[in-house]
């Protein structure tokens, strides 16, 4: 499904209200003046409010899905549908906002 792509401002979240933010985004790319972000990245996730015992706080998430046809560097770039996992807790990231102009497939 085509999507628009994911850059260092998108606004996403855990599934329990944790901001996460992309630890490495690509330098090389900008759409809208930010970096987009790719499938090597690692999102860091703070402000989780899932507590121990339930199997939190959400630490860390990885994209599992990215882009078929769009690639910086090699690594395909992450969309708006891409889909990602958060570590411990196995819930997904939910990705709210990101830049309306540029799409990829």
């Amino acid at each position: 499904m085509p999507g628009t792509l994911l850059h260092l401002g998108a606004g996403v979240t855990c599934a329990h209200g944790g901001t996460a933010a992309p630890t490495s985004p690509s330098p090389r790319v900008l759409v809208g003046g930010q970096p987009v972000v790719s499938l090597a990245s690692v999102y860091s996730v703070a402000g989780c409010s899932l507590p121990p015992q339930a199997g939190g706080p959400c630490v860390s998430a990885q994209f599992v899905t990215a882009a078929t046809r769009v690639f910086v560097l090699g690594v395909p770039v992450l969309l708006l549908d891409s889909q990602a996992v958060c570590a411990p807790t196995g819930t997904p990231l939910i990705v709210g906002a990101t830049q309306p102009r540029v799409t990829g497939v």
